[in-house]
């Protein structure tokens, strides 16, 4: 699952992605970035 890191500026390949529903009830996928470990987030994805 790709997603934007925002503190490399670049899209990145997700490790660790977890499904998970936000406050809302909508879905998401957490994960963090392969290079520079920041926590990375998409809303609205399935794995």
């Amino acid at each position: 699952m790709q997603a934007y890191c925002v503190k490399c500026r670049a899209k990145k390949e997700m490790v660790n992605p977890k499904e998970i529903v936000m406050k809302n009830g909508k879905p998401a996928v957490s994960g963090t970035c392969p290079s520079c470990g920041t926590k990375m987030f998409k809303i609205g994805a399935k794995k």
